[in-house]
């Protein structure tokens, strides 16, 4: 068991069966301290009105609290849709929207740099 790794689900309905432990050492390393929240779209709206002044839910925001850990939360709801609009399984989606939270951890910004680690990423899990 890791312990450096703990995932909470504060959302109503299931999470589905990805691999996170594994993608998250990948990315960030055993020894980083990760915190994975699913939530409702009221805490995210909340959240993303606090942390960005964006008044909607959205579908994952990330929050390095130092050099060696973290916070991810991803909402469900918001997730479901846009994996729809994405032409993806939700699944899929969850795996996708976790690692583009953990590259942004790592400390990328939006950029192309960001975006080929991520797309090395989805092809080393299949995602």
């Amino acid at each position: 068991m890791n312990t450096n790794f703990t995932i909470t689900n504060k959302a109503r309905g299931k999470i589905p069966r990805v691999f996170f432990g594994k993608i998250k050492d990948a990315v960030l390393g055993k020894d980083y301290e990760l915190s994975l929240v699913f939530i409702g779209g009221a805490t995210s709206k909340k959240l993303n009105n606090t942390y960005r002044g964006k008044n909607k839910p959205t579908n994952i925001l990330s929050f390095p609290l130092d050099k060696k850990s973290g916070e991810i939360f991803i909402t469900p709801k918001v997730a479901e849709k846009e994996a729809k609009d994405f032409g993806r399984k939700f699944s899929n989606f969850i795996a996708f929207l976790f690692i583009h939270g953990l590259v942004h951890l790592k400390g990328h910004g939006h950029g192309d740099t960001m975006e080929m680690l991520e797309i090395k990423l989805r092809k080393q899990f299949g995602i």
